[in-house]
């Protein structure tokens, strides 16, 4: 107990010292833990980064990075698509919640390249931060369940919000989790950190992220951490049966996918009530059904392909392939799609679920080819620099822009900008 209140001791100590002398990172580092509170905290601290990087106009620099400049070009576009959205009102509120994409990129065109150090103590902190968090999900769980006796408020959104939204927790907490197993020397709150964050993402039971973390975690122990095979499977084999056998949750929402596509018109037993049955639809009906019913349930990989489908329908029937439907403006789209197929009016609240689809809906083709070129740089420097922690971030950001319209809120947009401004700066090679 005396080692680690010493520990935390030493770590506000530093913390003190980086706001003396490294106000810049004290205030990346603040814009990026705060993501996961309200709206309103994240949005001040961009706007107090924004403030101090313009107060930097006065030493006349300006440190141009040309993969900056591809999310200020997006945005540039997303600004353009006003002269062609089929919903201006729309469009122009989702500009105000994107300028992300301007001032983040801004505010390190302005400052000084953060040092390997810096950048370190970045991510350090935010992995810190999430550890607390995901303490603070586990208590409030915990009360919660002596409240209510009801075991589901320990998974998926339950567990964080709806509004927070697990499947981008599971990426928030996947990051912290990476650096603490990388972190060279470890004390017992670390380790608790990691046992922490591992449980916190299976309860998360994102099914997307747990596999990509898995793989992860098998690259990372064999080709970073080169621990032996023996203890990679053991280590692989612990994390399944804890997820699987010992949390029936997550053992569901799996199940959940391999049922409905085994055979059509499989019940959901789990909706189902006294008024009527619930049909799964399978992924083979999701992409060729014409006509549902209002009791048929889309689970997420059906729902994903029928969301596909209806994107190549409207985007042939309107020939918006050069230039999409404007910034945020496919609401009514998909609206008429739902009418059209008969699905169950729930279906309005859903977007494409599909970064790559979204924005090409949005934006059209040019849009498409900047977002996977941002991707690809991100990935790249990833690899050249072998540091292993942006290479998650790489991987995890492709992943989830298959299953998850990430960039169209708000938290999405500031985690991935900040990360991928902080990650892609320039400086000396990088190590953990």
């Amino acid at each position: 107990m005396g080692n680690t209140y010493n520990y935390l001791k030493n770590v506000l100590l530093k913390a003190k010292e980086e706001v003396k002398n490294n106000p810049f990172v004290v205030l990346v580092t603040l814009a990026i833990i705060t993501i996961p509170l309200h709206y309103r905290y994240s949005s001040i601290a961009i706007m107090l980064l924004a403030a101090f990087s313009l107060f930097q106009l006065k030493n006349k620099k300006f440190y141009f990075q040309k993969e900056f400049f591809l999310l200020v070009l997006l945005y540039a576009l997303m600004a353009l698509s006003l002269t062609w959205t089929i919903d201006s009102k729309l469009t122009s509120s989702a500009l105000v919640k994107g300028l992300s994409f301007l001032l983040i990129p801004l505010c390190f065109f302005l400052n000084p390249p953060p040092s390997e150090e810096n950048k370190n103590s970045i991510i350090k902190y935010y992995s810190y931060a999430f550890f607390g968090y995901a303490i603070f999900y586990l208590l409030k769980a915990t009360i919660r369940f002596v409240i209510t006796k009801d075991s589901s408020v320990f998974f998926y959104h339950e567990l964080v919000t709806f509004d927070v939204n697990a499947i981008h927790v599971s990426v928030y907490i996947s990051i912290a989790f990476f650096w603490f197993l990388n972190k060279k020397q470890k004390n017992n709150l670390d380790k608790t950190a990691l046992i922490s964050l591992f449980v916190v993402l299976l309860l998360l039971s994102s099914k997307n992220i747990i596999i990509v973390f898995f793989l992860l975690l098998g690259v990372n122990v064999v080709f970073v951490l080169k621990i032996k095979a023996k203890k990679m499977y053991l280590i692989l084999g612990v994390g399944i049966v804890l997820g699987i056998v010992f949390f029936g949750k997550i053992k569901d929402r799996f199940l959940i996918e391999i049922e409905s596509n085994q055979a059509s018109g499989k019940i959901n037993n789990e909706i189902s009530n006294q008024t009527g049955f619930v049909y799964n639809v399978s992924i083979k009906e999701a992409w060729t059904k014409d006509q549902f019913q209002p009791n048929d349930y889309f689970p997420g990989t059906a729902l994903r392909v029928y969301q596909a489908r209806i994107f190549t329908e409207i985007i042939q029937e309107d020939n918006r392939f050069l230039t999409g439907y404007g910034l945020n403006a496919t609401d009514e789209k998909i609206k008429q799609k739902r009418i059209e197929h008969n699905l169950y009016h729930e279906y309005d609240k859903f977007n494409f679920h599909n970064q790559y689809i979204q924005i090409f809906a949005e934006l059209g083709v040019v849009g498409f080819v900047l977002l996977v070129l941002i991707l690809w740089v991100n990935l790249k420097n990833a690899i050249k620099t072998k540091h292993f922690v942006h290479f998650s971030f790489a991987i995890l950001m492709i992943s989830l822009f298959l299953t998850e319209s990430f960039l169209s809120r708000q938290r999405g947009i500031v985690f991935f900008i900040l990360f991928f401004c902080l990650f892609n700066s320039k400086t000396e090679k990088r190590s953990l």
